[in-house]
């Protein structure tokens, strides 16, 4: 299953529900402490149920919203990419679309609500029937369903099975009031349904900028737990291990038959009283046999204590390594990197080389990547299509780049309207759009004049008077000129700040 929205209501920031569109990579960009984060951190409480990165507490609730009365957090999330088959009755298989669980769309849509930011309660939002006798037939009982079924005289080949019984009686009703209403997850088989979604669910991982440092530091310190998370969710493996299991089960029950006949013959009230333990292969914990993998140096250093540039550009290569893994191998699970400000501690020409590991990434199958960024070289390296400007807490603060303030489209102006980067590039990006426009006059026209010293080839210097955006452009251009006083980092902003006003007040 591939996430396709995002929803988020009544958590820190975000007070009014807001939904963001998800594609194969996703890049929110955005001033600090403006809600970024914020979004990575839902879904980690979403789909690792407080076992991941990010505990959920009441602090998260958004004060607003407590102040009038909510104390009530939701985040829903649109899945596609959909199981084939699912069981939700013991072992019989259905499909989502036979359970009506789907939206109007074809999609699954779960959400989660947390009272007072504690224990979390499940809803299906779907298209569902509500016609009497056509609903709520998640919750009958085999013996109720077979009832339903003879009092309005319908057929089914196999009444054994609680899908097939449902399906004979939508299919035999006329007219099933379908609407969409929100299903309790806890009043159906909670055990059948909602395991079987979490099975089919993606790996979500969180790498967080400002992690702490520790020995007990999760899989998100460290790729190669990661690795083994992911090693282990392949269905052959699994199914080796199952073989294992079963292997050292049937070892284990001749030495317990063994044991107890021993002991029946010295005490057979003792013995007739004993019973072997031996756990389920199913309920065995694998990944807890490989909690101490890791990447260390020659003297045993591990990751965690290393330099945060060192450890970045470990991530980088495992980023690498894992592109070429998930296009190469196929039955992979489905996995969602989630990363904070990937280009921390990192010089410019390494965030490149991550930047284009991920989008390499984010072209495997089964595989979305979902980053958070403050860096003009990673924002420079991507297509429109894969930002998000995050400009504020409410629905329309949230936008996609493409709907850009100018005319034309511009990665500079993504990087103003994120980080506030006034760079001599987009100056010189929108000095040359009004020039071509053939506007240069009317920009100039009624604008302060400032002395400028022409320099000459032979040295002499010409008195001129031009506009700021002039003057700034031509110290640019002409850095060998030193006669000027050189412009501020306040008027550079000010001049792109007029050539951004004058391009979007003259189409």
């Amino acid at each position: 299953m591939k996430i396709r929205t995002i929803g988020i209501k009544g958590f820190r920031g975000y007070s009014n529900p807001i939904q963001i569109q998800v594609s194969d990579l996703l890049v929110l960009v955005g001033k600090n402490d403006i809600g970024k984060s914020t979004v990575l951190e839902a879904l980690d409480i979403f789909f690792n149920d407080g076992k991941g990165t990010v505990k959920l507490d009441k602090e998260d609730i958004n004060k607003a919203n407590l102040a009038a009365g909510d104390d009530c957090i939701e985040i829903s999330v649109e899945f596609e990419d959909l199981p084939a088959a699912i069981v939700i009755d013991s072992t019989n298989e259905t499909t989502l679309a036979d359970e009506h669980l789907l939206t109007e769309a074809g999609t699954l849509r779960i959400i989660k609500r947390y009272p007072n930011a504690g224990k979390e309660k499940v809803f299906i939002f779907a298209h569902h029937p509500t016609a009497p006798g056509c609903s709520e037939l998640l919750l009958k009982k085999n013996s109720d369903l077979k009832k339903i079924l003879e009092d309005h005289g319908l057929e089914c080949l196999d009444k054994t099975r609680n899908a097939e019984l449902r399906k004979a009686i939508w299919n035999g009703k006329g007219n099933l009031g379908l609407q969409t209403i929100e299903i309790e997850v806890a009043k159906i088989d909670t055990k059948n349904i909602w395991e079987q979604f979490k099975s089919y669910m993606p790996l979500y991982t969180l790498f967080q900028a400002d992690r702490k440092n520790s020995d007990e530091d999760s899989e998100v310190q460290d790729p190669m737990r990661l690795a083994v998370r992911e090693i282990l969710g392949d269905p052959t493996i699994q199914a080796e291990l199952a073989k294992v299991a079963e292997s050292v089960k049937t070892r284990l029950d001749e030495v317990a038959a063994q044991t107890l006949a021993k002991l029946n013959e010295l005490n057979p009230q003792i013995a007739s009283s004993l019973n072997p333990q031996i756990p389920e292969s199913s309920s065995l914990k694998w990944i807890d046999v490989f909690k101490n993998v890791s990447i260390a140096g020659d003297a045993d250093i591990p990751i965690n204590k290393r330099g945060s540039g060192v450890k970045r550009l470990i991530l980088i290569s495992f980023f690498r390594a894992e592109a070429e893994r998930r296009q190469r191998e196929a039955g992979l699970p489905s996995v969602v990197y989630a990363i904070e400000e990937p280009e921390t501690s990192q010089h410019p020409e390494h965030q490149r080389a991550l930047t284009s590991a991920l989008v390499a990434l984010s072209k495997a199958a089964r595989t979305q990547i979902l980053l958070t960024t403050h860096s003009p070289e990673i924002v420079k390296k991507l297509e429109f299509e894969n930002l998000l400007l995050i400009a504020g807490q409410q629905p329309d603060d949230i936008r996609n780049v493409q709907a850009s303030e100018l005319p034309y489209p511009s990665l500079n102006e993504v990087n103003f309207s994120a980080f506030a980067e006034a760079s001599f590039e987009y100056h010189n990006e929108l000095y040359g759009f009004i020039e071509a426009e053939g506007k240069l006059a009317t920009f100039k026209r009624g604008q302060a004049m400032l002395p400028y010293s022409k320099l000459n080839r032979d040295g002499s210097t010409v008195q001129q008077q031009i506009v700021l955006t002039e003057y700034v452009r031509h110290q640019i251009h002409h850095p060998e000129n030193e006669t000027n006083r050189r412009f501020t980092d306040q008027e550079l902003r000010q001049s792109i700040e007029a050539m951004r006003n004058f391009i979007q007040s003259n189409p």
